[in-house]
């Protein structure tokens, strides 16, 4: 951790260098990881300098509270706040996840049915807005419409340099329940029972989640702190988490492990590097099973087509990448996934209910995401790509989910690739609220806007 003095020193070095960049070309950060999946145009400027903001400043245990700059990452919020006996209320799944990205970007995990979204257990930010203000923000602040438009804006509204958080206690271990549907309404069905009770089996769920493998194939993770564990599993080294959920009912994990069990294998997406066969894996050192790794690689493939130059050679069809995370409404969510097994070729595809945990709020609470107090979504994750077939062009499948998410009631997450038309994006996302702030917070354009960076990919 570092000092309040440290922090304020970290955040004056970074509106310095945003008062220097060259006010014709749009700001970027300058950052070492990203979570985000979709190519940008490149620019000749230089990106915004971020690196020292990414301490935790301070816990207080007693008000169960965090500050923590706004490039940390959960890997290093968790080790501070883990030793004291406390979590976030919800952490993303991956390590390298920022605090701010997943505020700004949206964040969800297995705890967000009961918890919501990151952005709903922050209490106050301090953002840098693209006038090159400091403004210290909250609910019912001076700057309370920019607290409400933050999440979802993808850094076009600011960069968060300072968080305030709430953080909830927990056990040392947790224990996972596997339950297996042979159909999807269902496996869906169940999902709702829990999200409305809280409980399975007269236990209290703290953590739900999912995995479709086939029509034919789902199971929930139900999963529940404990004060003790008979055994402990290992996901990090040659064991396959996602494999477990299909192997075993019952698992234990530490709540480190539990907290990153997704990261080791990416949840299965590192099966395209080949660390799903076993020599493979046993060559891969576990200190390179991360998340962030694999993502350098397929950044590097992505920018040199080394493996897509070799598929053409040989003859092999050109890939169309398909990341998405999309949330339906729960009472839609089977048909969703019906249409999406008969009509994408991927499996397997995550499961993650979630509700607002604002109960306070009428209606839509969050003006650029458009889910409603009260009611239950479901995050669908898919992660692969699929071959581009004759008379087909890249983007083509992405271009028909989006419609089949709007045709169940649904919306997509902006970190990957979107193809919307400008009309359509504003009214899903925002629309004349978001124009509004951005132009109060942001009068000269510095900031590239929402629809330029999630769709125009600048």
């Amino acid at each position: 951790m570092i000092g309040q003095q440290a922090h304020l020193a970290a955040v004056q070095r970074v509106r310095d260098q945003l008062a220097t960049l060259p006010h014709d070309q749009p700001v970027r950060l300058a950052k070492k990881t990203s979570n985000l999946f979709r190519n940008r145009e490149r620019i000749s400027s230089p990106g915004l300098d971020v690196t020292d903001l990414n301490h935790v400043i301070s816990i207080d245990p007693e008000a169960l509270t965090a500050d923590v700059q706004g490039m940390t990452t959960y890997e290093d919020l968790v080790a501070e706040t883990l030793a004291f006996g406390l979590m976030p209320y919800v952490v993303p799944q991956l390590r390298t996840i920022t605090l701010g990205g997943a505020v700004t970007g949206l964040g969800i995990e297995s705890s967000s049915f009961r918890m919501g979204l990151p952005h709903e257990s922050v209490t106050e930010l301090d953002i840098l807005t693209g006038a090159g203000e400091i403004l210290h923000v909250t609910p019912d602040g001076e700057h309370a419409d920019l607290f409400r438009a933050f999440p979802n804006s993808y850094g076009s509204l600011g960069y968060s340099v300072r968080l305030r958080i709430k953080l909830m206690p927990v056990k040392p271990f947790v224990r996972l329940q596997h339950l297996r549907y042979d159909d999807l309404d269902s496996c869906i069905a169940a999902t709702d029972q829990i999200v409305r009770s809280g409980e399975h089996d007269g236990r209290t769920v703290d953590f739900l989640d999912g995995v479709v493998f086939s029509r034919h194939e789902a199971y929930l993770v139900v999963a529940t702190f404990a004060d003790h564990a008979p055994y402990v599993s290992d996901y990090t080294g040659q064991q396959i988490y996602y494999r477990s959920i299909q192997q075993r009912s019952d698992d234990y994990l530490t709540v480190k492990d539990y907290i990153w069990r997704w990261d080791t294998d990416w949840f299965w997406c590192n099966g395209a590097l080949g660390l799903g066969r076993p020599m493979v894996r046993r060559l891969w050192p576990d200190r390179y099973k991360r998340s962030d790794v694999y993502s350098k690689i397929i950044r590097f493939e992505t920018t040199h087509e080394v493996k897509a130059r070799i598929d053409q050679w040989r003859g092999k069809p050109a890939r169309e990448r398909v990341i998405q995370d999309v949330e339906l409404p729960i009472g839609r969510t089977a048909e969703f996934l019906h249409w999406f097994t008969q009509n994408v070729p991927i499996s397997p595809v995550w499961l993650c209910p979630m509700r607002l945990a604002d109960h306070t709020a009428p209606g839509q609470p969050w003006p650029l995401y458009p889910m409603r107090t009260g009611e239950t979504y479901v995050n669908v994750g898919f992660w692969a790509t699929v071959p581009i077939e004759d008379g087909a062009q890249d983007g083509d499948v992405n271009r028909r989910i989006e419609r089949a998410v709007g045709k169940f009631d649904g919306h997509k997450s902006l970190y990957s690739d979107a193809y919307y038309d400008e009309d359509t994006f504003w009214q899903l996302y925002g629309g004349e609220t978001y124009q509004a702030i951005k132009k109060r917070y942001d009068p000269s354009g510095r900031l590239p806007d929402l629809y330029t960076k999630a769709v125009l990919r600048k």
